[in-house]
């Protein structure tokens, strides 16, 4: 059960959904959070510049020491900001003008380095207080000190308490956005997979006796046509397969139930009473044919089955087609004669392949071919190269096929005509392992039934079979 959860579709796209979610809510928090941090560093820059700015132009109107007793006032009376900003003047020596706020600012802030150089900036902890401060070297009239160093600080306490506020709110926010998002994905995930489990609710009704059972269709997702489409298709496919199975099986017994409900009742109306040898004779002969009955169809099933598998490798070899035919027209001379039939062959043709399979594919075309034909009418074969590298064979008797029979031709003991059943017409295996040998050979055969006339057609490609 844990493995199955484990592979949860559901639980994959809830976990998608909640970690892309938190994904994108971070990103925008931090972006948020960056944003939010510049423009308060902007608020201080400008108000510690514009203060930086105040002492510049005071002291650019210096020319002795004696007026620094002014600047202090005039600092105080026009620096912006409240109570929190501190301001402090000193000479490049050092020596300190005036200091307003009563900032401690820090010695890498007002050290030499920077009274001799540009413009710095710094943050440091003050009692328990984050400030910014900044230093810039201002321009003055006195002769004994034409420079002097000027440093500003602001109190950014509040500042940094608001984004220390803003962060937490910002995690909970996420965690719980994360939560929300996390069940809105299983809600969207559980709706958008429901057609799945409308599709097994479907194929859970499918069983051996309900075959029939299709999915629908029109009430799937496009997303889902092709996959319902296909199942459908699976499903047809193994319906036909299962009822000629069925059919298949139930064949199976009928041809095997007549011959040995025959050797049945002969041998118990021989045991019935003492009989002549000859009278027993004639009984054990009547039991060898159909002993031989069932033995063929026994051997053409096994057949069957080897080539369904792939057991069976034709052998390679150049096997002459007219040939072929003009042997198998002498051995149905006799049958031929005996109804009045002729038999004609034209065309002639070489292909590589088993002779022998070959052969027996054939004689089951033509045999079947003369025992349809009626007395007076003619069995064509015609060998024909339609240069398209292929090699084609039809095989044409007067008569016709019910249109309804022609799709079930090649199927196993199927017949036509169910009432005719001699054992001259065999077991109705002989189609079916003529389309087999034909297979085997890379070939196809299909049949054509109009116009009182009945055609069967057999393509071979002109390449060779691979040989056992």
């Amino acid at each position: 059960m844990s493995l199955r959860v484990a592979n949860s579709l559901t639980l994959r796209i809830t976990l998608l959904f909640a970690t892309a979610s938190t994904i994108v809510l971070l990103a925008l928090g931090f972006l948020i959070r960056d944003s939010i941090e510049k423009h308060f560093e902007e608020l201080d820059t400008a108000a510690i510049s514009s203060n930086l700015q105040l002492a510049e132009q005071t002291l650019a109107g210096i020319q002795s020491n004696s007026e620094l007793l002014s600047l202090a006032n005039m600092v105080v009376a026009a620096s912006t900001g409240d109570n929190k900003l501190a301001v402090v003047v000193f000479d490049r020596d050092g020596k300190s003008y005036f200091s307003l706020g009563g900032r401690d600012f820090p010695t890498y802030l007002l050290g030499t380095d920077a009274r001799n150089g540009p413009e710095r900036s710094a943050i440091w902890e003050e009692n328990g207080k984050s400030f910014r401060g900044m230093t810039k070297m201002v321009p003055t009239a006195m002769q004994e000190a034409p420079t002097a160093v000027a440093a500003a600080a602001i109190d950014i306490s509040h500042h940094q308490h608001f984004m220390a506020m803003f962060q937490v709110t910002l995690w909970w926010f996420v965690a719980i956005a994360a939560l929300l998002m996390g069940f809105l994905g299983w809600v969207a995930a559980r709706h958008g997979l429901a057609p799945l489990r409308r599709i097994q609710q479907d194929a859970s009704a499918v069983s051996a006796t309900n075959l029939g059972q299709r999915l629908s269709v029109e009430q799937l997702p496009a997303e889902l046509a092709d996959l319902g489409d296909t199942i459908n298709s699976m499903l047809a496919r193994l319906e036909v397969s299962f009822e000629r199975l069925s059919d298949f099986s139930a064949d199976i017994a009928h041809e095997l139930r007549t011959p040995i409900s025959n050797m049945m009742t002969q041998t118990q109306v021989a045991l019935s009473k003492p009989r002549t040898a000859d009278e027993y004779h004639e009984i054990l002969a009547s039991n060898a044919e159909e002993l031989e009955r069932m033995a063929r169809m026994i051997s053409d099933m096994l057949f069957l089955a080897k080539a369904d598998h792939g057991l069976i490798s034709p052998h390679s070899e150049q096997v002459s087609l007219s040939s072929e035919f003009g042997d198998l027209f002498g051995f149905y001379e006799a049958l031929a004669d005996e109804k009045s039939v002729k038999l004609k062959l034209s065309g002639d043709a070489s292909m590589s392949g088993d002779k022998l399979m070959l052969r027996r594919a054939f004689s089951n075309l033509l045999s079947n071919a003369i025992r349809h034909t009626a007395s007076g009418e003619e069995v064509s074969v015609s060998i024909k190269n339609p240069g398209n590298g292929e090699t084609d064979i039809e095989i044409s008797n007067p008569g016709e096929i019910p249109s309804e029979h022609l799709s079930r031709l090649f199927d196993r003991f199927y017949r036509v005509d169910p009432s005719r059943h001699e054992a001259s017409d065999g077991a109705g295996l002989g189609l079916a392992i003529t389309q087999s040998i034909v297979q085997m050979h890379g070939g196809a055969i299909s049949v054509q039934s109009s116009g009182n006339m009945t055609r069967f057609v057999i393509r071979f490609p002109n390449k060779p079979v691979r040989s056992v």
